[in-house]
């Protein structure tokens, strides 16, 4: 097969080295013994990922999924450090303020397997108990992980959030001083056969990378919640500069049912409490190895439910991690998307990205998927091929031989759509093109791409992209009138509900006439 453009293999001087991997055996794994389902994934983790069985730790644990913070303390809290003293994963010295230090750390990264207890329950106010400062600072209930975190430090407060020290760090978590804290994560979910191929999903993927769409979903909040549009905000202007193709919903709808969310590789949107749009489409499925994450203050509150908040379903829906919170963790205090991100494509492992990416621990959050996981691994690298994923991989190396220079860049790009007959590439000259402003351009590349693809769905996207640009120019009228004429195309295919959403939500439809109301019996 000729070569869409360029390989990647042609470009030398334009690799970067992916940061060091965090190494099997600074990585520790915790299964409930009383639980063979858990025993079995965690012993089917540590086979792939070659973890020492020196590392792998069994307690008996309570199969509840919260617990209260003394079954926290006995049945895990404690049985671990002694592990880690034991086995002397860490040792401890008395620092000039008379606080033990944590040096010499050996374990770095702590894997819960689906089994283990997700929470700690709120403990009940004592008599005469006032509230001081902030509701947070009053919050004791907190996430098993967030908790496990902190677990080399003593005598902390149960109440409130502590800081994180690896937080914004860009350094691999083998090379950096953690000052003692965990990297906690755990593969864990709806069912068994998804933490499974949750595990399978990362090992395949990393090996060639993920390659697709990301997809946005900002909600266009004002005030209090800027910073969470901030954060979708610059991971699109980040995208830019690194060539992954991004749609960006910037209704204050979230994407609407059945919207067609095609190779989903990245997903980032917020603020509904329960699954909605794609989700709930029964076909659909991200790209295997996908990172999706939809904020929302209990979206990891039944992670083993396939179809409550957001966790769950999203790895129902064939994400490989994603990352939530069992309990209200105020939003400044949560992942921050926008690093989680870029350290993820500067090619960290989850489990770094994830925690460089939220400033408190002992807090509420939870990271899922199997911390090795480098999904952005050979990104920059020539080690990857164009045999998958062709058009992807294409315009990463666009952006890699041109990074600043978008004129010969698109027209390179444009060229090479035209000659492989890509609406895969015209899509994403489209979508840099909204990105910089430049709208009626983009609108031109959808209608190319609209003729370029096979897929009803695919075609329907191209279409809500140019309604989105009426709906952007004060053109609802337009936009309506659009929607009406393409119902007979889709009305056979399950995106067709994304018709009716539209037109429901630009022209819903008179509310029925009210019932009379009976006269009062005499």
């Amino acid at each position: 097969m000729r070569p869409l453009l360029l390989t990647l293999a042609f470009l030398p001087g334009l690799l970067h080295a992916a940061p060091a991997p965090i190494t099997p055996e600074s990585v520790a794994i915790v299964y409930n013994a009383d639980d063979k389902e858990s025993q079995e994934l965690a012993f089917y983790y540590a086979k792939q990922r070659k973890i020492p069985e020196a590392n792998w730790i069994a307690l008996p644990l309570s199969k509840e999924a919260f617990i209260t913070r003394k079954e926290f303390n006995t049945s895990l809290r404690d049985p671990l450090r002694k592990s880690f003293e034991q086995d002397q994963w860490w040792t401890h010295t008395i620092g000039p303020d008379g606080k033990p230090i944590t040096t010499n750390q050996k374990i770095r990264v702590l894997v819960c397997f689906r089994g283990v207890p997700i929470g700690i329950k709120r403990e009940p106010a004592k008599p005469g108990e006032k509230s001081v400062g902030g509701a947070h600072q009053m919050q004791d209930e907190a996430s098993v992980d967030s908790e496990l975190s902190l677990l080399a430090y003593q005598g902390l407060p149960i109440k409130g959030a502590l800081n994180n020290p690896y937080f914004k760090s860009k350094t691999s978590a083998n090379e950096v001083d953690l000052q003692g804290a965990l990297l906690v994560t755990r593969i864990d979910g709806p069912s068994d056969e998804i933490c499974r191929r949750m595990i399978d999903d990362a090992i395949v993927t990393e090996k060639e990378g993920l390659w697709g769409m990301c997809y946005l979903d900002r909600a266009q909040k004002d005030g209090a919640y800027q910073i969470g549009e901030d954060w979708l905000r610059d991971i699109a202007l980040h995208n830019t500069k690194v060539g992954i193709p991004t749609i960006v919903d910037r209704n204050r709808d979230t994407y609407v049912t059945n919207y067609p969310m095609s190779d989903a590789a990245l997903y980032y949107g917020w603020y509904a409490p329960h699954r909605n749009g794609p989700l709930l489409n029964e076909s659909f499925r991200f790209k295997r190895g996908a990172i999706a994450i939809h904020l929302h203050s209990f979206s990891a509150a039944q992670l083993r439910n396939s179809n409550t908040h957001w966790v769950g379903p999203l790895l129902d829906k064939g994400a490989a991690a994603t990352v939530g919170n069992v309990f209200e963790p105020f939003l400044q205090m949560t992942h921050h998307f926008d690093i989680l991100h870029e350290r993820l494509v500067a090619g960290h492992s989850l489990a770094e990205a994830a925690y460089m990416s939220i400033p408190t621990l002992s807090w509420q959050a939870v990271v899922l998927g199997d911390p090795l996981y480098r999904p952005y691994a050979q990104f920059s690298s020539s080690e990857t091929s164009l045999e998958t994923d062709r058009d992807y991989k294409a315009l990463r190396a666009a952006w890699m031989r041109w990074p600043d220079d978008a004129e010969t860049r698109t027209t390179k790009m444009r060229s090479a759509a035209a000659r492989t007959n890509s609406g895969t590439l015209y899509e994403a000259l489209g979508l840099f093109c909204l990105l910089d402003g430049q709208n009626e351009l983009g609108g031109a590349f959808f209608n190319s791409a609209r003729q370029h693809y096979g897929q009803s769905a695919d075609r329907l996207r191209q279409d809500i992209h140019r309604i989105n640009l009426l709906r952007q120019a004060g053109r609802k009228p337009d936009a309506i009138n659009a929607l009406r004429k393409l119902q007979p195309e889709y009305k056979d295919t399950p995106e067709a509900k994304a018709i009716t959403a539209l037109l429901i939500i630009l022209d819903p439809p008179a509310p029925p006439p009210a019932k009379a109301t009976p006269p009062a019996t005499p």
